[in-house]
């Protein structure tokens, strides 16, 4: 059974995705931009606040999943500076320490939002 789990984002009718995907044990979050309720880029220039701004949309959907924190095996972390890893890696542990998932940190050229330093996907596996 697939379920699919939404946000209040424009983008995903038009673009034709969502925030993230649930099927069986397995649930992927897609790429999490740093996006406020108000639709703003919270904290700008502020790599620290941007990533801790796209675990607390990722808590969510993994939430409206009906999984928690606690099932994230995997995390990718997309930087437009890769030199600022440890502001991410920073807000990771804050979130993840006890969990420990498997991570990568990726330098990229470019958002689509040119404010957004950051960008992290999740994947996650229930329990049995």
């Amino acid at each position: 059974m697939r379920k699919l789990i939404s946000s209040p984002s424009p983008l995903e009718p038009r673009i034709g995705f969502s925030r993230a995907v649930r099927v069986g044990q397995i649930v992927a979050v897609s790429g999490t931009a740093p996006i406020a309720e108000d639709g703003r880029v919270p904290c700008p220039g502020d790599v620290y606040g941007q990533t801790r701004r796209c675990f607390e949309i990722i808590a969510n959907a993994v939430a409206d999943a009906g999984l928690s924190l606690d099932t994230v095996v995997r995390t990718r972390i997309m930087l437009t500076d890769v030199s600022q890893w440890e502001a991410a890696a920073r807000a990771h542990g804050e979130f993840f320490a006890a969990i420990r998932p498997a991570i990568t940190f990726v330098e990229v050229q470019g958002f689509i939002d040119r404010e957004w330093l950051v960008e992290v996907e999740a994947d996650c596996v229930a329990d049995r």
